[in-house]
């Protein structure tokens, strides 16, 4: 292994950091990438902790830009919409938007972070597996590496690093501690734990395929994601203490009649509740901010190192992928004048991670609970319909921010807002569409709405 690094030192293998050697090596650096964990494409990575992905036009469009969205496209699954599963069995598809193509993505992490992984290695950057970093020293200018194989330790010069190491980034709690950088890990008080639906006896998906399936209880929930081998990737958000708890669910009688009770028809769905239950971590859910992302021209964070999020919005690739593509813009713009380079990524991305942060945790609330209210339904419709009639003015907020690229998080947010508090009004004393002056509505929205554009 080159222990004197290259031009760029990425650390972190995932999906951002994976995308962003893919691009810097197709700009003609020389790109190292060292990831803690084993050659997920040689080995088994434990199991337990994935969540399946939700990939959305943010995301696609540097997928593109890499030139690997037609080798990803295979690997997708769209989904239209969220499948209610109510208490009795009933499901109710509320569909995302109104077009053919305003779907979602679902994608499992593995194979999307292989394929990236192998794109990158193609364009010519190099992978270095178990190699972790133990500390970043501003002072002297190193980052202290260790060799997880043989736990023998080296440096590499802090020079044009970006730091893709995760919510837990070593080089982000090193720019609070030795530089006073404003940083903030806030964890939820709800954890979560995945299970598994497998295939139907004759190898199909035993669930409507093209939906997201949410079983919403109030303060906790139940999602599944379908894969490709005709599974869902199911996963439990639940209060981490309490009753209902992770805490409380400490055997087999306690988890199955916590499941008898609050979702009986997964029961026959999930052959495996038991034992995979209690054989998979129970995860972490947390908010990471941070400013500035950079220092000088010898560090820059990127992705969860910089921004990571909760996953009820399902924007954590999609952001970390935008901040790829912004990162591209910049170095064809500033060729390696980094220091300009980053000072102007943390400027431009900054105030759009904290803004989808934002949304991230309310969507949250609007899973588990808001949803069900048939208030939220109405404005959900009364959305779809000023967007049909002001299409240049009025996109409703999950639309913009999941189907609309050009839209910044940060716009989507604000103009979010403003549409809640007029949907509100317009609904106040409507239960249908049709109790709703459309015309009156119609007018508000341009008085309160600017044009898009």
């Amino acid at each position: 292994m080159n222990q004197a690094g290259g031009e760029i030192s990425i650390l972190g293998g995932g999906l951002a950091g994976s995308l962003c050697a893919l691009l810097m090596a197709r700009r003609g650096f020389a790109v190292d990438v060292y990831e803690f964990r084993a050659d997920m494409r040689r080995e088994t990575i434990p199991a337990g902790r994935s969540i399946n992905l939700a990939l959305a036009a943010r995301g696609i469009e540097p997928l593109k830009r890499a030139g690997v969205f037609d080798r990803v496209e295979p690997m997708l699954i769209p989904m239209r919409g969220r499948m209610l599963h109510d208490h009795d069995g009933t499901t109710q598809l509320l569909p995302y938007g109104q077009r053919a193509d305003e779907v979602v993505y679902s994608v499992t992490r593995g194979g999307l972070n292989a394929l990236l992984m192998n794109a990158a290695e193609a364009a010519g950057a190099r992978f270095h597996f178990r190699q972790r970093c133990v500390a970043c020293d501003f002072e002297s200018s190193r980052l202290i590496m260790r060799d997880e194989s043989s736990a023998a330790e080296y440096r590499l010069p802090l020079q044009t690093v970006i730091a893709a190491d995760g919510g837990g980034s070593v080089v982000r709690r090193a720019l609070s501690a030795q530089l006073g950088h404003q940083a903030s890990e806030q964890l939820l008080d709800h954890g979560y734990k995945e299970l598994t639906i497998p295939a139907a006896a004759d190898g199909g998906h035993r669930m409507e395929k093209h939906a997201l399936h949410i079983w919403p209880r109030g303060e906790f929930m139940l999602i599944a994601l379908p894969n490709p081998d005709s599974t869902f990737t199911v996963t439990l958000f639940l209060p981490n203490t309490g009753t209902p708890g992770f805490a409380s669910l400490t055997d087999e009688a306690a988890l199955l009649d916590f499941f008898g009770q609050t979702f009986p028809d997964t029961l026959d769905l999930i052959p495996g509740l038991t034992q995979e239950f209690f054989a998979n971590p129970t995860g972490e859910l947390g908010t990471v901010r941070c400013s500035p992302w950079h220092y000088r021209d010898q560090a820059l964070l990127i992705g969860d190192a910089a921004h990571a999020v909760v996953p009820f919005h399902g924007q954590g690739m999609n952001c970390a992928f935008e901040d790829c593509a912004v990162l591209d813009d910049l170095v064809a713009s500033h060729g390696k004048n980094w220091e300009e380079i980053f000072s102007r990524l943390t400027a431009s991305r900054k105030p759009n991670a904290d803004a989808i942060a934002d949304m991230a945790l309310e969507n949250y609330v609007e899973m588990r609970d808001t949803v069900r209210d048939p208030g939220f339904q109405l404005r959900k419709e009364l959305a779809f319909e000023l967007e049909r009639r002001l299409p240049d003015r009025f996109i409703p907020r999950y639309s913009m921010v999941m189907f609309h690229a050009e839209i910044p998080y940060s716009q989507a947010l604000q103009r979010g807002r403003v549409q809640l508090e007029l949907l509100r009004s317009l609904t106040a004393t409507a239960t249908t569409l049709a109790e709703i002056d459309m015309d009156e509505a119609e007018r508000r929205a341009r008085e309160k709405l600017s044009p898009l554009g």
